[in-house]
């Protein structure tokens, strides 16, 4: 038997209610959370529950705190709290000061582990210990019981008005529960000044193979490399074959419009800031212009995973490998610069976030590399590059300059920086898992048996060029022109064949030759279909 696994995502539905009721929807929120609160403080009276199993523990609390015929004394009694709970919203509050209660003392023996290694090796220890939770703010989860009825875009829920509960009925908005999927408990969940429903959803999926054995079994794997960056190339993906052969490539933009975007906002913000002074104590300053910034990235994320699930999915890819990125400190500089390249870095975790998800429930693994050195080395050889601008010299390595040269005579690569850094994190996921060899180390098969002269249709070669007189023997030798090319829109891509734009002794710039008759060159590189080459047509190879 096949063995399953579980995907799950969220449906987001807007709720369409009468005026009024969004206060009873933050009653409800209130006590919700009240009870929360009063659970994690029995939980950190009785740490032993935390040893338990879910269903136990949940057992444990409400005896220690719900009076019924069998125990009507309970030690530590809720109704002191809140009366009349119903006994799902009770489960649900307890399941919630649970999963609290969990991740703070796991990150408390974490933190304690790390102290004791510091002050074992004799380092200083400075990080601070984290902390139970200051205030409470959880969403409310509706168990069956709490809510019914649901069915053609409407729910019943059941909510607290502050002196009764209520079932009140209400319209979604948005897109319906998927078919073959099946629905969790929902929660009600405050966006701005309305509230939405979000329910979670999950299906059964046959379940793929780790990465280890894809690689490792599979010599026809295929991997979609993602290099995540903060200039205008949002997402640069590589696919790759396990010999590391570069089968397409596709440039993700819109980073540029974006970050002009929000750090316009952010100067607005700093300079309203300015006019005021002083900001007051637990209230939201420049409300508005915080919530654009927000619905800027939370719209970016999405749809960067998308088309990154998408295009792997094109090129038959099973795994996409990101890098593994760490913590962020922004350059020192006015305001809104620091603030804009942290939550250009934020949005990479996001980034990467959604497009986990996203590829699990289309039966393809993610996984992570160390981004140590990927911007910095050759993908064709592993020899140190230099990084610069057009129109400056290729000598030394200028961070988030474009452009890329191989410093190594024997290959002098150039190309794309980020493109290169892409392969480069494909690469370093084949070498974990196998004997991974540069492309520049590995022996090529001819191209035609020996003896025979090429002879492309509708393009003639000069009689030195057939003798060999004038010309490099080995065209892969050559050096890549360097690519600059015009900007591209949100998830646009373009292709560049190799040698395209590369000129020879006696040969003419191919620039010059009509498209349809432009000679595909392979270099390693998968073959590119004659409709590839008219512009208007998506394109997702280009060759570095």
């Amino acid at each position: 038997m096949a063995k399953t696994a579980t995907a799950t995502k969220t449906i987001r539905q807007r709720l369409v209610y009468r005026l009024g009721i969004s206060e009873w929807f933050a009653s409800t929120q209130d006590l919700f959370n009240r009870i929360v609160s009063f659970y994690f403080d029995v939980i950190q009276a009785h740490l032993g529950v935390l040893e338990m199993s879910n269903q136990r523990a949940l057992t444990a609390l409400e005896r220690l705190t719900h009076a019924t015929k069998r125990y009507p004394n309970p030690p530590v009694p809720l109704s002191e709290v809140a009366t009349h709970i119903p006994a799902m919203f009770r489960r649900a509050a307890i399941n919630t000061a649970l999963g609290s209660a969990r991740s703070f003392h796991s990150n408390l023996a974490s933190w304690r582990r790390e102290k004791q290694k510091a002050e074992t090796k004799g380092r200083r220890f400075s990080k601070r210990p984290p902390v139970p939770p200051r205030n409470w703010n959880r969403s409310v989860s509706f168990y069956a019981g709490m809510w019914k009825q649901r069915s053609n875009g409407r729910i019943t829920l059941k909510l607290w008005d502050g002196q009764t509960w209520r079932w009140v009925r209400f319209r979604l908005s948005g897109r319906e529960l998927p078919t073959l999927w099946e629905a969790g408990s929902p929660q009600v969940m405050r966006r701005g000044k309305s509230w939405w429903l979000h329910t979670p959803v999950e299906k059964q999926i046959p379940r793929p193979n780790k990465v280890e054995t894809q690689i490792k079994r599979n010599p026809d794997v295929r991997l979609c490399a993602v290099d995540l960056n903060i200039n205008d190339a949002l997402a640069v993906c590589t696919i790759l074959e396990a010999d590391g052969t570069v089968v397409a490539t596709r440039f993700i933009r819109g980073g540029r419009e974006l970050h002009g975007r929000r750090k316009s906002l952010l100067g607005r913000v700093a300079r309203n800031r300015g006019k005021t002074g002083v900001i007051a104590k637990d209230e939201q300053d420049n409300g508005d212009l915080w919530a654009k910034i927000r619905h800027l990235d939370e719209n970016t994320a999405p749809r960067v995973s998308r088309r990154i699930v998408e295009f792997a999915q094109q090129h038959g890819a099973t795994v996409i490998v990101f890098e593994h990125l760490g913590r962020f400190r922004p350059k020192r500089g006015q305001y809104s610069r620091r603030a804009n390249e942290k939550r250009a870095y934020w949005l990479r975790g996001r980034i990467f976030h959604y497009a986990r998800y996203k590829a699990w429930e289309e039966g393809i693994v993610t996984c992570r590399v160390s981004p140590w050195g990927t911007s910095r080395e050759c993908a064709n050889c592993g020899s140190p590059v230099a990084r610069y601008d057009e129109g400056n010299p290729a000598t030394e390595y200028q961070p988030g300059a474009p452009l890329v040269k191989c410093l190594n005579p024997k290959c002098g690569r150039r190309g794309n920086a980020d493109r290169n850094a892409s392969r480069n994190i494909g690469q370093r996921l084949l070498a974990r898992h196998l004997e991974f060899v540069y492309p520049i180390h590995q022996e090529k098969p001819l191209a035609r048996p020996p003896g025979r002269s090429s002879k492309e249709e509708g393009v003639s070669l000069p009689q030195d060029a057939e003798n060999g007189i004038g010309l490099q023997s080995d065209w892969n030798s050559l050096p890549e022109p360097e690519r600059h090319g015009e900007r591209d829109g949100h998830g646009t891509a373009r292709i560049e064949v190799d040698g395209a734009a590369s000129t020879r002794s006696g040969l003419k710039s191919s620039a010059s030759i009509p498209r349809p008759l432009r000679p595909q060159q392979s270099g390693g590189h998968a073959a590119i279909t004659l409709s590839d080459a008219y512009p208007g047509v998506p394109e997702e190879a280009a060759a570095l």
